[in-house]
């Protein structure tokens, strides 16, 4: 159950459209569904205001098809994140809608799309290698409801090109910084910007960068104010964050 429709069923109470015992039914429904190799969480939705998402990696396909076909079964949009081609097969075989992202390594399946909130979420990228990770954030941001706008390439070894998109910038609600190597970018845009820098540190870079912990221990230590730092590679976790801040600015 999500939020829209728990209202939904209040209002048809309210309008004399359904009755007691069936709201009482719809909210005492299990919150849980118990697949064995899973518990699906039914009610993150009321929570959260999102379902459920499932990280398809360790998850073989036919479990990731199971808990996507609960969480349809329900109405709830799904969001599948590091899937392999195995997964996206599976997916694709069985649920129509299913629209696989290869470059997001995502998959998903929305047959009613969430309502576009107003403004919009940045996602840049310092460079074309990050965009798996860059490209997993704005995967979920869209997926959850956000108008996002993609800014690729534009990391600090030439500063114009990120220079050249201030505007864009400026106009954000939120930013989600993505950056491999020295981490620079989230630290550099921070002290440029008024807005919420969301920092995404990668694993991409030469040997000292020791897979991503450089970036991370360089935007974990910048000297801008603004800027919060998700996991190494963690994309979803910063689309959803972005989500969550670009929802409450369009409440306001």
């Amino acid at each position: 159950m999500s939020t829209t429709e728990a209202a939904r069923l209040l209002e048809e109470f309210r309008a004399g459209k359904i009755s007691r015992e069936k709201v009482l039914r719809a909210f005492q429904a299990a919150p849980v569904a118990d697949l064995g190799f899973a518990q699906v969480d039914m009610h993150r939705a009321l929570r959260k205001n999102f379902p459920e998402v499932i990280f398809g990696a360790g998850k073989t396909p036919d479990q990731v098809v199971k808990i996507a076909a609960k969480l349809l079964e329900h109405g709830q949009p799904v969001l599948a994140t590091r899937i392999t081609a195995a997964h996206a097969r599976a997916l694709r075989k069985k649920f129509k809608p299913a629209v696989h992202h290869p470059v997001a390594r995502c998959v998903t399946i929305g047959k009613n799309p969430l309502p576009k909130r107003a403004g919009f979420i940045a996602v840049v990228c310092a460079g074309t290698s990050d965009l798996p990770v860059a490209e997993e954030a704005a995967i979920t941001a869209e997926i959850m409801g956000n108008c996002v706008e993609r800014i690729h390439d534009v990391g600090v070894a030439g500063l114009h090109r990120m220079l050249a998109r201030m505007e864009t910038l400026q106009k954000a609600n939120v930013i989600v910084a993505v950056a491999g190597m020295e981490g620079a970018l989230p630290g550099v845009l921070a002290g440029l910007v008024a807005k919420p820098v969301i920092a995404v540190p990668t694993s991409v870079g030469y040997g000292a960068s020791f897979g991503g912990i450089a970036a991370l221990l360089a935007m974990l230590n910048s000297c801008a104010s603004g800027v919060t730092v998700v996991n190494i590679d963690n994309g979803f976790g910063a689309g959803y964050a972005a989500s969550q801040i670009n929802a409450l600015v369009s409440q306001s």
